[in-house]
């Protein structure tokens, strides 16, 4: 059975073959439905190189060329002057040194002219004299001797500066009267030998052991000068407005002579204040305590007591504002004012050229105030509350009343 099969399966096969052979198409061409792709043309890799380099050249060679430097050419003189024209004055004067007329000797004004011309006829005419006659060197520093000596005792005389009860003037008219009326070298000389030996003889004058003893303590609940008190800021500090502070004690502060009895205990308060008057470029803030209040009620005047920080350095330092931002604006707008005025079209008459300098005068200053103001706003300086600081003792508190209460 299987043949037949076979047979009738092979059968179709044969039958089907010319059939499919006359439907094929003949081309797929016919089928495409998109259409051609535009060539892609590349540009070559050597042709861009060999311009590239051609236009790096002509650009190095246009720069080589306008930074060359130019050698200065003398200047071609138009018309050649064989003749120059001279003045009057120059043609008329003297060609050396040699011609140039020597002047004869000083004459008086008002006969000076005569006197010329009668020489120039022939006459002998006797020159007066002129200027003062000289005078002679000694009499001359005999004179300035005795004025000077007449100034130095007019000096001493309005001065009391002497000792011994005597008058000033009968003192100073001896000494005068002694003195030669002419300056004598040996004499100067002599008086410098002596201011010599007064320099070498003057010493110090006080003594080579202080007067001053100790002092025993008045006190022995005493906290002397050089304490230090540790506290920390109750309020915060800022010193735009002046204002009050109040700090806490962190630490118990026993006297000084012993260091046994409790006189400062922790959590006492401190109240002052501080300066608000700042400075341009102070970072620190100066404080001053002016009480100090104990846990029992009791209050000492502490006489405005210096206060540091925790290095002991005057003052406190936190933050500081310095307003740089604000300046950094009034720079910016005070510039664009100036940008703005000095916009001007050259077609602009008279008068619009005068209200725009006005206007640029008056938005200059403007701008130039504005910044001026800015920059004396001075720094704001602000210290946090809790912030450890140091009360310096510098006058001894004696606070016999708080080791009182403290016993009981």
């Amino acid at each position: 059975m299987s043949r037949p099969e076979d047979a009738e399966g092979e059968a179709p096969t044969a039958e089907m073959a010319p059939d499919a052979a006359a439907v094929a198409p003949a081309s797929p061409d016919g089928f495409r439905l998109e259409g051609e792709l535009p060539r892609v043309m590349r540009l070559s890799r050597k042709t861009l190189a060999v311009l590239g380099g051609t236009a790096g050249i002509a650009i190095g060679g246009a720069l080589l060329w306008a930074l060359r430097p130019v050698d200065p050419k003398a200047a071609q003189e138009l018309y050649e002057v064989t003749s120059p024209n001279r003045s009057e004055a120059v043609t008329g004067a003297p060609a050396d040194y040699g011609a140039v007329p020597k002047l004869g000797p000083p004459l008086p004004g008002d006969l000076g002219r005569p006197i010329v011309s009668a020489q120039k006829a022939g006459e002998p005419v006797p020159v007066p004299a002129m200027g003062p006659p000289t005078a002679d060197p000694r009499q001359t520093a005999r004179e300035q001797a005795r004025q000077r000596a007449l100034q130095e005792r007019e000096v001493a005389e309005g001065s009391r500066l002497f000792l011994g009860g005597g008058s000033a003037a009968a003192a100073v008219s001896g000494i005068l009267d002694a003195q030669p009326s002419a300056a004598d070298p040996a004499k100067e000389a002599g008086t410098h030998t002596a201011a010599r030996k007064a320099f070498l003889a003057r010493g110090p004058q006080r003594a080579f052991e202080s007067s001053e003893r100790v002092v025993a303590p008045s006190s022995a609940a005493v906290v002397q000068a050089g304490t230090v008190i540790p506290a920390a800021l109750i309020t915060g500090i800022r010193s735009d407005l002046p204002g009050q502070i109040t700090a806490q004690v962190t630490q118990n502060v026993y006297d000084s002579p012993t260091g046994r009895l409790l006189l400062i205990p922790q959590g006492a308060r401190l109240v002052g204040e501080y300066d608000s008057d700042v400075a341009a470029g102070q970072r620190r803030v100066l404080l001053a305590w002016d009480r100090l209040i104990l846990p029992g009620g009791g209050s000492i005047r502490l006489d405005r007591e210096p206060a540091g920080d925790a290095s002991g350095m005057a003052g406190a330092e936190d933050r500081v504002n310095n307003h740089w931002g604000r300046m950094l604006r009034a720079a910016v707008v005070s510039s664009f004012l100036g940008i703005g005025t000095e916009l001007a079209a050259d077609g602009d008459g008279d008068l619009v050229r005068a209200l725009r300098s006005g206007l640029q005068d008056s938005t200059n200053e403007a701008g130039r105030r504005l910044v001026e103001r800015e920059l004396s706003v001075p720094p704001t300086l602000t210290v946090r509350p809790g912030f450890s600081l140091r009360v310096i003792v510098t006058r001894d508190l004696i606070l016999e009343e708080q080791l009182a209460s403290s016993r009981r």
